[in-house]
């Protein structure tokens, strides 16, 4: 047994909700519907290999996650570079690797793209006035629709093809509306670019598929039709779709095995519960409590309590949780294993390099269902 804390993967998992997400997406329509993996979410070798065999594509972010797919032989085809902040040198050498497809949201990054990836496929990301998700995006990402469609414009004016408009609900989206509020959008922008003689073959939906925590979630059949619904009544029918999900496949695929490293009552009375895993080693999620993980420990069915759940660093932030009510058996001690479930999606990806000398969480593939 290696020593935690450590996450394990499951890749049959991932196979399960790669089909299931491609069958509820595909069920009842005759438009084509593209899964885009978010390579951000888990860039594991197995996982990648895995998906690429059956048939996805693959949102890049950087340099790093364009080298890691090519070099497990996904075809650049296959690769879309979906981060909208990036440098011309990297536009350059993706475009050098085979890469042909783009994202941006800004006429700064849509003029380096026509510059050093002339003729290349590209989408334009636009904010859609969506719900808030569990943990979203700000203003960070995302032009105004009437910019998106500007720039869709210039885009072909500049010889690039247009894929088409391209939104983000936000990551964990609890509300299935909010991909109906964006397509919406997304159509109003076709229609227009259609007046242009542009036509789009398909618009980007995005992630933010949610999966279930402490808190229940949608399920992917509840989201599926509301998209379809919506694609149907504001996209033409030769429209295709692009989702670009990432916890929905691996989130569920992953179990983080930690240990309690110490229990003590602070002065106030609270019971706090020192975990070898925190927000730097894997938890990042934690931060402002909105991902709400459940853990599984020996002396489940011992009685419980509530406790403040906290990471091993010399770091007053490392505290996982301490407003959301976690219920522990008062007989845990140090030594005791937790498991940490659904786990799979930015935990490994988040970890830090060393931060308090503590070591990035490692990844072990596994072929049991649960370990």
């Amino acid at each position: 047994m290696p020593e935690s804390p450590y996450l394990v993967i499951h890749p049959e998992r991932v196979r399960q909700n790669y089909r299931a997400l491609d069958a509820a997406l595909s069920a009842d329509t005759g438009a084509t519907t593209r899964i885009r993996f978010a390579v951000k979410a888990s860039p594991v070798p197995a996982i990648v290999r895995l998906l690429d065999e059956e048939g996805a594509e693959f949102d890049v972010a950087s340099i790093g996650e364009i080298d890691l797919c090519l070099g497990l032989g996904v075809a650049p085809q296959r690769l879309c570079y979906g981060n909208p902040i990036k440098k011309a040198a990297h536009i350059a050498r993706a475009y050098a690797s085979g890469v042909r497809r783009f994202a941006f949201d800004t006429e700064d990054d849509l003029l380096r793209i026509a510059e050093h990836a002339p003729g290349s496929e590209v989408e334009c990301r636009f904010l859609a006035s969506a719900p808030e998700s569990r943990t979203p995006f700000g203003t960070k990402f995302g032009c105004s629709p009437g910019e998106a469609l500007r720039l869709l414009v210039r885009a072909r004016d500049l010889g690039l093809v247009v894929a088409g408009p391209y939104f983000h609900v936000g990551s964990q989206q609890l509300d299935p509306a909010a991909w109906r509020i964006g397509i919406e959008q997304a159509g109003r922008i076709a229609e227009a670019l259609a007046d242009k003689d542009i036509a789009v073959g398909s618009v980007n939906i995005g992630g933010g598929l949610p999966i279930s925590y402490a808190d229940p979630a949608p399920g992917l059949g509840e989201i599926a039709a509301v998209v379809k619904h919506a694609a149907a009544e504001f996209l033409s029918g030769d429209t295709g779709l692009v989702v670009e999900p990432g916890r929905a496949l691996v989130g569920s695929a992953g179990t983080i095995h930690a240990e309690v490293v110490g229990v003590r009552t602070a002065p106030d009375g609270r019971r706090w519960v020192y975990l070898d895993i925190g927000r730097y080693n894997g938890m990042a999620e934690t931060e402002n409590e909105y991902i709400a993980y459940r853990f599984v420990t020996d002396r489940d069915g011992d009685p419980v309590d509530e406790a403040v759940v906290a990471g091993p660093t010399c770091d007053g932030d490392d505290v996982l949780y301490q407003r959301t009510r976690v219920l522990l058996p008062t007989t845990l001690r140090a030594g005791d294993r937790v498991r940490i479930l659904d786990t799979g999606a930015y935990t490994a990806s988040y970890s830090s390099v060393s931060f308090n000398g503590f070591p990035p969480l490692t990844v072990h593939v596994s072929g049991a269902e649960r370990e």
